[in-house]
């Protein structure tokens, strides 16, 4: 993948993007994450994601919403794409939306942030995504439940472990129990942030063996100690 040369744009995320980004056709990007919550609005051709949020094939006026910590991987189309990442923190449950006119926005973007931001709130709706597959299915019961048995899992699925660790890693780019692991470090950081619980009652309550377990699992994900960040929360 390559950005957009325009390096007088704002940066973010934990692997730069730029506002306007080209991905080159036929490329690909690694599972990685984001520090900074972001959307991704496809201007031209399209790629699949997967990622925290589930799995997407996004076209022409489809949004994906990126929360801050969130990992995804990206397989670009044989036509490549063209993106418009906005800066988009808003609390939205949904992966992946839908702009009527992208075109409206992107223009905004070029002389306008605030705008942009403005038009783009305004016409942004959710949009169901396609993931049917086994690999879609386990990763939706791991967002709702990182306490799900994979062995158990995998035996109502009728596959084999080692079926399911290996083709979860081809579709997501890890492994299903890093992917468990890494949905507990995001609840327990998001709640960290939303809520006023001691932190061994919110271990307890989302299943890490004790409240040591937790802090290793925020500071992995976010480089934040749980402590800093509630204090970075509030100061935000």
């Amino acid at each position: 993948m390559t950005l957009d040369p325009d390096r007088s744009r704002p940066q973010f995320g934990g692997v730069g993007h730029s506002l306007f980004q080209t991905l080159t056709a036929g490329g690909r990007m690694e599972r990685h994450r984001h520090a900074h919550a972001y959307a991704a609005l496809v201007l031209s051709g399209g790629y699949v994601e997967a990622g925290d949020r589930g799995r997407f094939r996004a076209a022409p006026g489809q949004v994906l919403i990126h929360g801050a910590w969130e990992s995804h991987m990206d397989a670009v189309s044989a036509s490549g794409a063209v993106v418009l990442n906005l800066p988009f923190a808003d609390p939205v449950a949904f992966g992946v939306g839908r702009i009527a006119d992208p075109d409206v926005v992107a223009r905004a973007a070029r002389r306008d942030m605030v705008e942009a931001l403005g038009l783009f709130r305004e016409a942004l709706t959710p949009a169901s995504d396609d993931g049917g597959d086994w690999p879609d299915l386990l990763a939706a019961a791991l967002r709702r439940g990182p306490e799900v048995g994979l062995e158990a899992w995998a035996a109502g699925a009728g596959l084999a472990p080692e079926t399911i660790s290996r083709g979860f890693r081809q579709v997501f780019g890890t492994t299903p129990r890093r992917y468990r692991a890494e949905q507990r470090a995001l609840r327990a950081a998001r709640a960290l942030q939303r809520r006023e619980d001691p932190p061994a009652a919110l271990a307890a309550e989302l299943g890490f063996a004790d409240q040591a377990h937790m802090s290793r699992a925020v500071a992995a994900l976010t480089g934040l100690p749980p402590g800093r960040l509630r204090v970075k929360s509030v100061q935000s």
